[in-house]
């Protein structure tokens, strides 16, 4: 089922989830305008909550370049006509099937278009009158990145509402992820965390959870 959440009044987020891998993708409305971020949902989900709520799709925006994050990119494209952006470290996954780890869990290749943009640290996007703000928090993956909008954070697989992601597949590290954790622990504590997987919760819930 959607979940919709009002933000600010002016600001909708709605929740394509579980759906395949359980992982999530957000679907950003304001006004008439919407970005998705990351594209583990059905096309035609998307398509719904997009017609449900009259808003035109702007953009894909990838928290990084794993096949559950990324399976419904190129149908969203042949649809819309939208860029996908994705930080510059993990572009080169969505080409692989090994970096994307399709080829790990299913022993055969899955790969798709490159992206149409590449993010970097610091990096902002336009989004009506909001701008979303774009955070490299390198250890799941290289290149993995949160976007922060309003007081809203989408993490990815960086950190969840109790835990965080897994370090052990190509481009993971433990070392990494530890540090971006500290990058994110500083940031307000009344921030509300859209996790890759999992239920939304407060950063501060967050840090309480993991024992910071």
């Amino acid at each position: 089922m959607n979940i919709y959440v009002e933000v600010s009044g002016l600001m909708k987020v709605i929740s394509l989830s579980p759906v395949a891998w359980e992982s999530n993708s957000y679907l950003l409305v304001h006004g008439d305008k919407a970005l998705l971020v990351d594209a583990g949902a059905p096309t035609e989900r998307i398509a719904k909550a997009l017609a449900h709520e009259g808003a035109t799709l702007e953009a894909v925006l990838l928290t990084h370049g794993h096949f559950d994050h990324i399976l419904s990119i190129d149908d969203l494209r042949a649809k819309y006509g939208v860029p996908v952006y994705v930080h510059r470290t993990d572009a080169p996954m969505l080409t692989d099937g090994r970096k994307n780890a399709y080829a790990y869990f299913f022993r055969r290749e899955r790969v798709w278009r490159a992206a149409d943009r590449l993010l970097s640290d610091g990096d902002t996007i336009s989004f009506g009158d909001k701008t979303v703000r774009v955070l490299h928090t390198p250890g799941h993956t290289e290149g993995s990145i949160c976007f922060c909008v309003d007081e809203l954070l989408f993490s990815g697989d960086t950190v969840f509402a109790d835990g965080y992601g897994r370090t052990d597949l190509e481009g993971g590290s433990y070392e990494a992820l530890t540090r971006s954790l500290g990058t994110l622990f500083a940031l307000p504590e009344h921030l509300t965390v859209y996790p890759g997987h999992g239920m939304t919760a407060t950063l501060e819930q967050v840090k309480r959870n993991l024992g910071f």
